[in-house]
């Protein structure tokens, strides 16, 4: 049997390598100059300069940013279900309650028709999730925040570089966080960033990571230690001067795939909408777990459910939810695989996978 494909594949070389040596030889590995340098790098090529905050994770990003945004017990914010559980526990984390909506069934992002129906008295905030990398749709949801007063945050976890209209994602609400986990776009190992334009809520997350001050033992607020190390960021920017070139393949083999696959509903990238597939997304409208069992183990293909559970049914979180129906969201969450599209897939391996998608459709039609 040919090698196997797996769904996901960081890039750890060299340099990245050598960057950590560089930083365990100054003996300076706690947050310093390397983060410093990372969230101005970090802020100039993603995010049109809005200031950027490193983190330990993206969830601690999720989590400071809607504290410094003044979110906590009685407020309402208003979550997809289809999404990685720390949008919603982000939210919970702060005492206030995620209100879950139902997603659009050709980007799999927030459906803002569904978010305004379920505005409250209660309701602070939209936080749309740009899911699998490609851009929720934000020029509605501004329209809805400004025609209620809510603010807006972004989950921008799976889509470093992604934009609408030429706008990078992370800078249309009042923050965004992104996440540097290993399996994204890029990594720092483990990390995260905050982005907004906003200095005083640049500075309240500033404060919350690091035990709540500014200068040593001036503790200002209750905080936390969610510092990034300056290891994580010298990842990160040997990383950071990868990803616009990783990006750009990742958006070539989800057009080869796009061509060449044929009897299941393949990803669509709406107009104006730049996708960075973070994950390359297919629907399978009978025995999705069939189907993603035969990728494995007849055709030697990693492939991923992302997300088999819809968060208002986690047993974590099916407490703010009642009975709650979502059925867009529940559909998704039966059909939905996705297929290995990260920038080390040779043409060959692209060709395994759309034969091998081909041959198990075509099995089961």
């Amino acid at each position: 049997m040919s090698n196997f494909i797996p769904a996901a594949k960081p890039i750890i070389g060299d340099e990245e390598r050598a960057a950590v040596d560089r930083v365990m030889q100054t003996g300076m590995l706690a947050q310093g100059d390397e983060v410093l340098n990372f969230e101005a790098e970090f802020s100039k090529l993603l995010v049109n300069s809005a200031e950027a905050i490193a983190v330990n994770s993206g969830t601690s990003a999720l989590h400071l940013g809607l504290l410094a945004a003044g979110i906590g017990p009685g407020d309402e914010v208003i979550v997809p279900s289809f999404t990685f559980a720390a949008t919603a526990n982000s939210v919970a984390l702060t005492g206030a309650t995620p209100v879950f909506a139902d997603i659009d069934p050709v980007s799999f992002c927030l459906n803002p028709e569904d978010v305004e129906a379920r505005i409250t008295p209660s309701t602070k905030a939209i936080m749309p999730v740009h899911l699998y990398g490609h851009p929720a749709a934000m020029e509605k949801f501004s329209e809805i925040a400004k025609a209620h007063d809510l603010l807006i945050f972004e989950d921008a976890a799976q889509a470093h570089g992604a934009s609408l209209n030429g706008q990078p994602v992370g800078t249309f609400g009042e923050f965004g966080a992104f996440s540097l986990y290993p399996t994204k776009n890029m990594t720092s190992g483990e990390g995260g960033m905050v982005t907004t334009s906003n200095p005083e809520l640049a500075r309240r997350v500033k404060l919350l990571r690091n035990q709540g001050m500014e200068q040593q033992y001036n503790n200002e607020v209750v905080g936390f230690n969610n510092r990034m190390t300056n290891i994580h960021a010298a990842i990160g920017r040997v990383q950071l001067s990868k990803v616009d070139g990783w990006t750009e393949q990742r958006i070539k083999n989800a057009d080869y795939l796009n061509e060449h696959i044929e009897g299941v509903s393949v990803p669509h990238t709406a107009p104006g909408a730049r996708h960075v597939f973070h994950q390359y997304t297919i629907r399978v409208e009978q025995d999705r777990d069939g189907f993603a069992n035969a990728l494995r183990e007849e055709h030697n293909i990693g492939c991923g459910v992302y997300y088999p559970i819809p968060n208002h049914q986690l047993p974590s979180l099916a407490h703010f939810a009642d009975d709650l129906v979502h059925p867009e969201t529940q559909k998704a969450a039966e059909q939905v695989i996705s297929l290995p599209v990260h920038p080390s897939l040779t043409q060959a391996e692209l060709e395994r996978i759309v034969k091998a998608v081909n041959d198990v459709a075509k099995a089961g039609a």
